[in-house]
């Protein structure tokens, strides 16, 4: 047989953990320097943060104002091209006029005889009530509320007291009425509450 050299290596046990420490250093150290990077190119492309006037500014102008400015505009139909009227493929008949017999006269109604109301009744039934929608000390504010009500299809009021602008329904009524009201007016968001008129 021929001769071969050969060389050992000897690997204590601190040497193998040695190794094995310094390997999972440096993994760690791959790790953590990949999330600061990470985090670093992520705020680079989003935007600074911003102050809360710069948000506000952002926001879509009131509905009036947008009423306003599609009315100076030229109004919806503006920028559009009307369509060629088109052309009718056969011809229709002529309509028929049908005349019926005008309907006969019913006996009216009987008249109700209901008693008088109780005093009670009275009282509660002469009462009228509104929907006060807000009360600042802020009229640009209450200008705003009142403009917004007027766009839901809700006329108002604004009165002027003690130093506080109130923006209330124009028309009062009865209470069972303002209740109703106040129902449709919290479905589009408003905060009413009911108030008798004096």
């Amino acid at each position: 047989m021929a001769n071969r050299d050969t060389q050992t290596v000897i690997l204590s046990r601190q040497t193998i953990l040695l190794v094995t420490a310094v390997g999972v250093g440096l993994l760690t150290l791959c790790y953590v320097l990949g999330v600061q990077v990470g985090k670093q190119s992520a705020a680079l492309r989003h935007p600074a943060a911003r102050g809360a006037g710069e948000d506000l500014q952002e926001l879509p102008a009131s509905v009036a104002d947008q009423l306003l400015a599609l009315e100076s505009s030229g109004g919806a139909d503006a920028g559009l091209q009307k369509p060629a009227p088109a052309k009718p493929a056969a011809k229709e008949p002529p309509p028929v006029e049908v005349r019926l017999p005008p309907p006969a006269k019913a006996d009216p109604p009987p008249a109700r005889t209901n008693p008088p109301p109780a005093p009670a009744d009275k009282a509660t039934a002469a009462t009228r009530w509104t929907l006060q929608l807000i009360s600042t000390p802020d009229p640009q504010e209450a200008q705003r509320m009142a403009l917004r009500a007027k766009a839901a299809g809700f006329p108002t009021a604004t009165l002027a007291e003690k130093g506080l602008y109130k923006v209330r329904l124009a028309t009062p009524g009865p209470r069972e009425a303002m209740d109703a009201t106040s129902l449709r007016l919290k479905t589009r968001g408003f905060k009413p509450f009911a108030m008798k008129v004096e």
